[in-house]
Parts: structure tokens; sequence; C-alpha cells
């Protein structure tokens, strides 16, 4: 039970930087944004890239994911999420396009690094005994980065000009510009901020179980599960959401097969959506 609890721990603390991020999107933009597990992808390749391709130290290969993506997400928001929402009023159209957005990102990973799975070595070596529980040390330490970062996003918005900014225009867009918000810059720094974190997720998670160009999808539809939990656009959500998904794996995998662990993770969020369409801190009216 014990190594159950600490890799569930260890599962929310990765899991909430994915969903910090797509709920950043979503909250100030109203976009689902399909491509985010690719974002979480290429974030890892950049850090193979960097940590194994150019022998550069593993806090390089981080930054460069957390710049690099970070900026492919402002350029998609200002060049093509920013003008079809300017021109066309159904909100389908955005979703098509994160979905386009999706396919193209992989298939260029693909032509780039191949199917090949890549990982790189761990950080640190040794393993901690917590009671009957093993924990690596390179775990430790992604799960120590992951509580630092999803506590600088927490006080960057809760503290900051541009991060208050972000809440005003995810709550009203229309008061939001009045009050004199660039709010094109907001939601461009917003989605570079959303993307960013998926990107420094897959850098984080490279060195503990690899990524593929392939590997998005499934990032996204994590992603979709914990802010269906949680509430779409609610950052509370999004972290209880994280939660939720992480201790359900690790319980999953402790006590069944892979495959039924989603099996019954699906059927339980089919349930729980029923009786809660929003999620648990979602509003009934969206």
């Amino acid at each position: 039970m014990e190594q159950i609890l600490v890799n569930g721990a260890i599962l929310s603390a990765n899991y909430a930087l994915i969903a910090l991020g797509i709920t950043l999107i979503f909250g100030i933009m109203n976009v689902l944004n399909f491509a985010h597990g690719q974002m979480f992808m290429i974030g890892g390749l950049i850090v193979y890239t960097v940590c194994v391709v150019f022998k550069l130290p593993y806090a390089v290969g981080l930054l460069a994911a957390a710049v690099i993506v970070g900026l492919i997400g402002m350029l998609l928001e200002r060049t093509l999420f920013q003008r079809v929402m300017r021109i066309s009023s159904r909100e389908e159209n955005t979703m098509l396009l994160a979905v386009g957005t999706a396919l193209l990102l992989e298939n260029i990973a693909l032509y780039v690094f191949g199917e090949k799975q890549r990982g790189i070595p761990p950080m640190v070596s040794g393993v901690y005994r917590l009671g009957s529980a093993f924990l690596p040390a390179n775990r430790l330490l992604v799960f120590a980065i992951s509580l630092a970062l999803i506590a600088a996003v927490l006080l960057f918005v809760n503290f900051t000009r541009q991060g208050r900014a972000m809440r005003a225009l995810a709550q009203d867009r229309t008061a939001t510009m009045l009050m004199g918000v660039d709010v094109n810059r907001i939601s461009m720094l917003g989605f570079g901020l959303g993307a960013a974190l998926a990107g420094i997720a897959g850098g984080l998670l490279i060195s503990v179980s690899g990524v593929n160009a392939g590997i998005g999808t499934a990032i996204s539809t994590k992603a979709f599960i914990m802010i269906m939990i949680g509430g779409a656009g609610v950052i509370g959500g999004a972290l209880l959401g994280a939660v939720a998904l992480g201790f359900a794996e690790a319980i999953g995998y402790a006590l069944f097969p892979g495959s039924v662990t989603y099996l019954l993770i699906f059927t339980a969020l089919i349930l729980f959506l029923l009786i809660r369409p929003q999620g648990i801190m979602g509003k009934p009216w969206g």
C-alpha cells in the first residue's frame, strides 16, 4: 500500500503540470487544445536532443524545452487560433484546427525522430526506502521539480499583473478588454505558458519512461480526463483531477493489467459524468 501511495503521488505531480497547461489555455481562450499531448512529446524530444545528441546538461535541455515549446505555442496562437477565433463564430472550428495542429506536429516528429522510443539516463542514481516503499532518486527529483513548478505557476497566476489579467480574461473577455487589457497579448502569453508546462512535463518524464512520436494522443486523452474530473477551466479542479487520475492509475496498475486499468477508469469517468457533468469544481452552467 505504501508503494501505491508513493507511485500515486509522483504520477499526480507530473500530471498536474499537464493539466495546468491545458486548463490555462481552455480558461483563457475557451479552446480545447487537442495538440497539448504533442507539446508534451516535443518537450521530451527536445530534452533528448540537447542531452543525448549535443551532450549538454539536463538543466539546459529542460530550459530549452520550456522556451521552444512555449514559443511554438505562442506562434500557433498568434498565427492560427487568434485568426480563426476572429473570423469564425463556430467553436468547433477551433477544435478542428487543434486536431489538425496535433496531426501536423505528430507527423513532423515522426519524420524527424522516427518511431523509436527515446529516453535519457537518470539524472541522479540511487533508491530511497520509505517504510516498505521504494523511491528511485530520479523520480524523487522529478517529483520535487514538478511541485516547485506547480507552486511557481500558482504564484504567477495569483500575484502578478499578467496572471491576474489571465484570470480576468478567463472570467469575462469583454470586461477585461474594457479595462484596457491587451487581450490578444495576454491570450498569446497564456497559450505559450500552457504549452511550456506541457513541454516541461515531457522533458521531466523522458528520464523516467521515455517518449516517442506517437505518445501525444495518449497524453492529450489523460489531460482531458483530468479536466473533466476537476472541472474545465478551473485551476484547482485541474490539480484535483491530476491527483484523482494519478492515484487511480497507481492503484489500478498494482491490482490489474494495464488495459483493464484504463477500462475501469473510463467506465468510472462515464458514470461520474452522468452524475456531475461539470466536474467536481466546475459550475453547472459551464
